[in-house]
């Protein structure tokens, strides 16, 4: 499985490198050979040498440039970052980014052989105007990018559920996660107000190959007891 933390803006630099090296040293301890992606806060990046999938938040689809604001590969390439998260809600619905940037970055980043983190979900106004126009919003969600790239993981996130502690139920998961399994081979993780009392159940789904964990992973002993979780759940 795949247990991912975003960070957000959370974090300084020193307490998310003490954040990784505790990741660092249950993984050692534990012997956990499940796949772990850490997304800190842009400015809190730093060289980092472990197990850990150290990851970018966001990135401009550029080297370097005029954009003010933004990183491009230039500045994650110093920190040999080569995992990008790229479509989170919160860059979608907060901050305005529109497909066609997203299917931009996607290609850029792809091109370099980023391992990316590529996130769907859904606000709760279309939630509710039914399965067939939810699908297809997910649906148009997919469009521009490779759904075949070998280095491609898409995480599934209510936009509703995000933050306010609100989850879909279990057989609601499983459904869309299996339906949404069949635009894409690629790892499916399941994201939205993951708890550490809510991770074993939610692992658990048909079609859940993982988590993408937010402010329920900022204390550092849940975010390694949901790595946990899905290691048991694999013995």
């Amino acid at each position: 499985m795949i247990v991912a933390s975003n960070l957000k803006t959370n974090l300084t630099r020193a307490q998310t490198s003490s954040y990784l090296m505790d990741v660092e040293n249950f993984l050692d301890k534990t012997n956990v050979k499940q796949e772990v992606l850490v997304f800190p806060a842009q400015s809190s990046l730093a060289v980092h040498a472990g197990q850990i999938y150290q990851g970018a938040q966001n990135a401009y689809p550029a080297k370097n440039g005029a954009f003010t604001g933004e990183i491009g590969s230039e500045q994650l390439e110093e920190f040999s970052i080569n995992t990008i998260l790229i479509g989170h809600s919160e860059r979608r619905h907060i901050l305005g980014e529109a497909q066609t940037l997203l299917v931009e970055k996607f290609h850029y980043y792809k091109n370099l052989g980023f391992k990316i983190v590529f996130c769907v979900g859904e606000p709760l106004e279309i939630r509710e105007e039914g399965e067939g126009v939810m699908m297809k919003y997910l649906e148009l969600q997919y469009e521009g990018i490779d759904t075949s790239y070998e280095n491609l993981i898409i995480a599934y996130e209510p936009v509703w559920a995000i933050g306010t502690g609100l989850t879909p139920t279990l057989e609601d998961i499983s459904k869309i996660h299996l339906a949404l399994k069949e635009k894409s081979s690629a790892p499916l993780l399941y994201g939205g107000s993951v708890k550490i009392d809510t991770a074993k159940d939610i692992l658990a789904c048909e079609g859940v190959d993982g988590v993408l964990v937010g402010s329920g992973a900022l204390a550092v002993e849940n975010f390694c007891q949901m790595i946990r979780i899905a290691q048991d759940l694999e013995k």
